[in-house]
């Protein structure tokens, strides 16, 4: 069975980002950047599948620039098996990436198509559901255990009220919950393996694959800044400061 994995190449998340002067992005010139947290979670779970004998072969996918390697490398360093990396200058939306996927989804015959929930730069949380409606196959979003076993997949996921677990029948999409599990330190040793296994580059055309954007970014601002937080004598000025300046009550 094989697995495909989506990665995305974002700002650290340890890094504050910088809104650009002319208000048109982020800046992210000489700023850090490294694998989106939501798809090393999800390169993990692949990781986990193989060594526990469900999964033979582990396909991590990403698109973008050139230095979308690095990212490649990281998840082979984890333990992929092998990498694809869709390069494009063009700045990539959730429904390219889902074609894309599901393009190298069925050239692969992937069984699972496991990727983070949701990217930490754009927050749209779409590809998934995405993927799997242009497949016409089944999803679990958040999930937080997954145990697959006898062509299909039994899924927790995280609800509002609580706890969801549902069965899917294989192929299927899974995006990966925070708690799913901990990624493992990438060892020296693995690093330097990575740098043996392979990285096909392709070209979104040459997947049948049109990528062009159908949103436009009107402007980029930051949050207002909270203003300081101020003593109040007794609950009575508290109240009237909730009601009559905050608006909350």
């Amino acid at each position: 069975m094989k697995i495909l994995v989506a990665v995305k190449r974002v700002v650290d998340y340890n890094v504050k980002v910088r809104v650009k002067s002319d208000n048109s992005g982020v800046d992210i010139a000489n700023v850090k950047m490294s694998m989106n947290p939501f798809d090393e979670i999800a390169v993990e779970e692949a990781v986990r599948l193989k060594e526990a004998g469900v999964v033979s072969e582990i396909i991590v996918v990403s698109a973008g620039i050139t230095q979308c390697q690095e990212t490649l490398r990281t998840a082979l360093a984890i333990g992929a098996d092998r990498a694809i990396l869709v390069e494009t200058d063009t700045d990539l939306q959730p429904l390219a990436v889902a074609k894309i996927l599901k393009a190298l989804s069925e050239k692969e015959q992937a069984q699972i198509i496991i990727l983070g929930k949701q990217a930490i730069d754009d927050d749209s949380n779409q590809t998934g559901q995405m993927l799997a409606s242009l497949m016409d196959i089944p999803q679990a979003t958040f999930a937080s255990k997954v145990v697959v076993a006898d062509g299909k997949a039994t899924v927790t996921r995280e609800v509002d009220g609580g706890l969801e677990t549902i069965a899917l029948l294989l192929p299927a999409v899974i995006t990966t919950d925070l708690r799913l599990n901990e990624p493992r330190y990438v060892t020296l040793p693995n690093i330097m393996k990575a740098k043996k296994k392979t990285i096909d580059i392709v070209k979104p055309e040459d997947l049948g694959v049109d990528v062009t954007p159908r949103l436009k970014t009107l402007k980029v601002e930051e949050p207002p800044k909270r203003s300081a937080g101020v003593m109040v004598a007794d609950v009575a000025a508290l109240v009237e400061k909730l009601k009559n300046e905050a608006k909350v009550i």
